[in-house]
């Protein structure tokens, strides 16, 4: 592990991460706590001021790690194990699917699935005119766009970064070990630190934007079915139960406290999603589904690389650029610990899981969730606009009193907000085990005193965001954190590369490993023969 303390307080902690990172973030703290007006103020204006820049640099950086996912997952390096080279898988296919996608986005999308179809409905770029079946068709493109292998290419490339230099190269688990083919022992110092820093800095203010987000719409959710108000006292409360909850359940470890969580809360995300299906426009969403996943295809590569250069509007600054911050700042936290449970997966069979599978899950679920509210707005009574328009938060909700189910509409209810607490408790644990294996060096089990730690820092600052403005706040504080790892993420990008120079025919069994040559060169003929690599040749030490 780098820099682990043997003894005092911060055993088993990197003491100059922590303490540089616990410095950082107590004044985050402290400043949003006594200062909320101008924290607000502050984050506004640099999200004005960077935005520009940001509109056309995270899509480019975005849509390279896309087609380099696309690569890694069908070219040369397919077959590259994440681990030795017949290690096998430490979870079954549906552990690991479950696992990921509840910690990947499972808060975000029960947020967004609903709120953004109905928001890109009311008008965006690509319409003429709002409120109509185009704009609705539209509207589903953008979100499947914005939620989709886009961002899951964020995730993938830091989860399989992290995984082939801890399992493969036996470097310990931390943003760090990434960069050891450029800087060598470097990365055991203070420049391995900053990169460190940096990671948790962004995992933290990711983590606390999705807990807010998710808080909001909780208490949407208790108005709806309890008829308690709208207030930041009782998403504070909320805020605190959740965070109880995920502390203890992030001390039990992955294997069981957090993979029983993903497993019940994706069961029971496939229950509400047939509910809607089952009493819901079922044809409508089928057929909506269909025909918006032929649109988001067809059009994935124009929109991959669209910057809004000669549109005089904030549309992407909003959306994109939001999203692809969101998803960046995320990619810490969701890349390790989707890593974490990936050991013994191919590069083939991780990109095509962790690409494929999540957004096939995702378009359905927008498909289901999206569809019925556009359907009820378009042919039924509507309402769900002015919803949304008077608070995000609620536009789940209203979609399920739309549909006018009676008392099955507040079971309905009450599953979904279930399903908000259990996605939020394992985004939290989750979060929280990974910030702890960042600031101990690459510990896969960091001690339990700095895990309820942090759990506590977590709920504070999402606490602070809170008060300081809610959604806007959220928004701006994601984005600007993001922005320093994505340097990270460009020396991520060289140092994976270097290291495949190693990887010069990821051998399988009955595979013949030989020495490339151009398909037309016939070797024998000149006196040449292909030269095999040995094991202890590919083995030797890095």
């Amino acid at each position: 592990m780098y820099g682990q303390a043997h003894r005092g307080l911060l055993k088993g902690m990197n003491p100059r991460v922590t303490l540089v990172t616990i410095v950082v973030v107590a004044v985050a703290l402290i400043y949003g706590a006594f200062f909320t007006e101008r924290l607000a103020t502050g984050l506004a204006t640099a999200r004005g001021v960077l935005n520009p820049f940001l509109e056309w640099y995270y899509v480019l950086l975005v849509a390279f790690l896309l087609l380099f996912m696309v690569w890694l997952g069908t070219g040369r390096y397919k077959n590259v194990r994440l681990g030795g080279d017949f290690e096998q898988p430490e979870f079954t296919f549906f552990s690991w699917v479950s696992m990921l996608f509840a910690a990947g986005t499972g808060v975000g999308i029960l947020f967004w699935a609903v709120a953004q179809p109905i928001l890109q409905f009311q008008g965006n770029p690509f319409i003429d005119e709002g409120l109509t079946p185009d704009a609705a068709s539209v509207a589903m493109r953008l979100t499947f766009f914005h939620w989709g292998l886009n961002g899951w290419a964020i995730f993938s490339f830091v989860a399989l970064v992290l995984a082939y230099f801890s399992y493969r190269w036996k470097l310990p688990l931390t943003i760090r070990s990434a960069l050891q083919p450029i800087y060598g022992k470097r990365v055991e110092g203070g420049l391995g630190d900053a990169v460190d820093v940096l990671a948790v800095f962004g995992t933290v203010f990711g983590i606390a934007t999705t807990l807010g987000l998710g808080v909001q719409q909780m208490n949407a959710g208790l108005g709806a079915l309890f008829g308690l108000e709208n207030s930041v006292w009782l998403q504070l409360t909320v805020t605190a139960v959740i965070m109880s909850v995920a502390t203890v359940s992030v001390v039990s470890g992955v294997k069981r406290g957090v993979r029983l969580l993903s497993e019940a809360n994706f069961w029971l995300s496939i229950a509400v999603v047939l509910c809607l299906l089952l009493f819901g426009p079922t044809q409508y969403l089928i057929a909506i589904t269909i025909e918006s996943t032929g649109d988001y295809i067809q059009n994935l590569m124009s929109m991959t690389f669209h910057t809004n250069a000669t549109r005089d509007d904030n549309w992407q600054s909003e959306w994109t650029v939001f999203f692809w911050g969101w998803w960046l700042a995320w990619s810490p936290f969701v890349g390790m610990f989707i890593a974490r449970v990936s050991r013994g997966r191919t590069f083939r069979e991780f990109v095509m899981g962790v690409l494929l599978v999540p957004t096939v899950i995702t378009v359905v679920w927008i498909g289901v969730f999206g569809g019925t509210a556009l359907y009820h707005e378009l042919f039924g009574m509507g309402g769900i606009v002015e919803a949304v328009d008077r608070d995000v938060a609620t536009a789940l909700f209203a979609t399920v009193e739309a549909m006018g189910l009676g008392m099955a509409g507040q079971v309905l209810s009450l599953a979904l907000l279930v399903l908000i607490a259990t996605y939020l408790i394992t985004s939290a644990n989750a979060g929280t085990l990974v910030i702890n294996t960042i600031l101990s060096g690459g510990d896969p089990e960091p001690p339990t005193f700095h895990r309820i730690l942090w759990g506590a820092v977590l709920g504070l600052l999402t606490a602070v965001l809170l008060i300081a403005g809610g959604l806007e706040t959220l928004q701006a504080a994601v984005i600007m954190a993001a922005l320093p790892f994505s340097v990270v993420i460009m020396l991520m990008i060289a140092g994976l590369l270097k290291a495949l120079h190693r990887e010069r025919y990821a051998a399988r069994t009955g595979d013949r490993a030989e020495s490339p040559r151009e398909p037309w060169a016939d070797l024998s003929d000149a006196g040449v023969q292909p030269v095999p690599v040995s094991d202890d040749e590919f083995h030797k030490p890095h």
